[in-house]
């Protein structure tokens, strides 16, 4: 199966083949290493293939292309990131009032891109369906839920997708470098739009 339609990563991971299984941690740690050697933007599969010692088919039919590969290589973090705010510590998990837990996810969503940023650049840049698939899906019917509980009356659905909007990599990555702005400054907007739509 390909590595992307592992995600959303909500519950247990699939079984595989031992030597399947050694193959993906190679390919996705060599991928990784180039990544934090030179950046995304000019990862291949041939060559992390080639530098994996394996065959470039054997890439291609567990990724089936540069997506699934970085969902592959995001996935341990997103699933941590998941725990927090399904079954964590309030106020980003559950115990706190729904437009406090609104604000803490949204404040961690922005840090969670962050650390990963290079790579969710490479999602939104990639397929057309690459924003929208993965976590996304997972992150949209959180947020969808909080909102439903902090104003019963609105369209849940438009709502998240209004929020999650500014959260994504290119855009703050933009608004760092071009805007000068601080991650406290997004994250204080971002709080400001919740309040504002949730009133």
């Amino acid at each position: 199966m390909r590595g992307h339609r592992s995600l959303p990563v909500v519950g247990q991971p699939q079984q595989e083949r031992a030597d399947a299984a050694r193959n993906r941690q190679k390919i996705v740690e060599v991928a990784a290493r180039m990544i934090a050697e030179r950046g995304a933007d000019d990862l291949s599969l041939d060559e992390v293939a080639r530098v994996a010692g394996v065959g470039v088919g054997t890439v291609y039919r567990r990724f089936g292309d540069r997506t699934g590969l970085i969902y592959a290589l995001i996935d341990e973090r997103e699933r941590r990131f998941q725990a927090a705010f399904l079954s964590g510590p309030p106020p980003l998990g559950p115990g706190a009032p729904a437009f406090e837990r609104i604000t803490a996810f949204l404040y961690a969503l922005v840090d969670r891109i962050v650390d990963q940023q290079g790579l969710f650049m490479l999602l939104e840049k990639g397929a057309k369906t690459g924003k929208y698939g993965g976590p996304y899906k997972v992150h949209h019917i959180h947020l969808a839920s909080l909102l439903a509980e902090a104003c019963p009356r609105a369209d849940a659905a438009f709502l998240a997708d209004a929020l999650l909007a500014p959260v994504n990599a290119c855009l703050i990555a933009y608004q760092r470098e071009e805007r000068g702005l601080t991650i406290d400054d997004i994250k204080s907007g971002l709080a400001r739009l919740a309040a504002a739509v949730t009133r």
